[in-house]
């Protein structure tokens, strides 16, 4: 088994929590530099620091994706099917970005996964793919959107005699705690996609065997590059979530913040499951936009968001499905 392929294939991994880091980094930040609670600055290096911290809090989700979608292919065709899955997901992810579109760059991944075993002749664990994946994916946002109207209802409520403001300086000041933790679990839950990518890569290799702990380098690589693309930074999304699905103020931004993160380690730690940092903010942005009239929110940008949903995955599948036989062209 060539280290050559073991290389390029944790590069490629490496490219994609880049990737990963500056598609998603305005997930983290969006709604705390929209409300001028934060400069974007401060906020994207807040959020970097963030990610590499949250890196370290478990490894649950990254046990998900090594072990749990795919049977770990085997030898140098095991190479070309996770090197094509994040060619798929990489290549997704630019696309989306490109045109400002909020969509999953987990999804993508997992979309490439799929895709890529699918191509080589893999098993997929389509039990799991639907338990950790499909069902979380439209969980998840139905519960960020009913928490966020619920958070920004408490809120109103206990600060209805409140001078306003008053009441606002103290939500900005709150607000940078609340878009640490959102942060802090983006890190939990990305960072962790891309160890499972790395460690199943490790094991193709036989560096280590399957049901290892994750080596530390691998910890430490995933989080610093996850921060390097957090720190670069995704301006084009995040005037998306920021400013387009809703004009929000920092009481309403400090609503969908604490709902987004609870989510994200409620998931993390309780089942594990890898879910979606975008679709958990975006909805909760919208549920928190709901309760000043339904219509304050611009549900034409929110269908855009949801079309992109049920595109990732096929998408990043297919890619990674024409990546994966272009590979077997070419290295065969």
């Amino acid at each position: 088994m060539d280290t050559f392929a073991l290389v390029v294939t944790i590069g490629v991994a490496l490219g994609f929590t880049y990737t990963n880091g500056f598609h998603d980094s305005a997930n983290a930040i969006a709604t705390s530099v929209s409300t001028r609670a934060l400069t974007p600055r401060a906020a994207l290096a807040m959020a970097a620091v963030m990610n590499l911290a949250g890196a370290f809090l478990g490894s649950g989700v990254a046990k998900t994706v090594s072990e749990g979608l795919i049977q770990t292919p085997e030898g140098q065709r095991g190479m070309g099917i996770l090197f094509a899955a994040l060619v798929g997901a990489i290549v997704w992810n630019l696309i989306t970005w490109y045109f400002g579109l909020p969509s999953s760059s987990s999804h993508a991944l997992f979309g490439g996964m799929v895709g890529a075993a699918l191509a080589g002749g893999t098993t997929v664990y389509w039990g799991g793919v639907v338990d950790k994946i499909v069902i979380p994916m439209f969980v998840s946002p139905v519960v960020g959107l009913i928490a966020g109207y619920l958070v920004m209802c408490v809120i109103l409520w206990l600060f209805r005699k409140a001078n306003p403001h008053k009441a606002k300086r103290g939500f900005r000041i709150a607000q940078t705690v609340s878009a640490a933790g959102m942060a802090l679990g983006h890190g939990l839950q990305d960072a962790q996609k891309t160890m499972g990518i790395v460690v199943m890569a490790l094991v193709i290799a036989d560096v280590q065997d399957a049901g290892d702990a994750i080596p530390i380098w691998v910890k430490v690589a995933c989080a610093v590059m996850l921060s390097l693309g957090t720190y670069a930074g995704g301006w084009r999304i995040m005037r998306t979530l920021g400013r387009k699905i809703i004009e929000l103020d920092p009481p309403q931004g400090f609503a969908a913040e604490t709902t987004g993160a609870s989510i994200m380690f409620g998931s993390a730690f309780i089942f594990h499951a890898p879910i979606s940092t975008t679709h958990v903010i975006t909805s909760a942005i919208m549920g928190v936009g709901a309760t000043k009239r339904v219509n304050a929110v611009r549900w034409g940008v929110a269908k855009n968001i949801i079309l992109g949903w049920f595109i990732t995955m096929p998408a990043a599948a297919l890619v990674a499905a024409v990546s994966f036989f272009v590979v077997q062209l070419f290295f065969g």
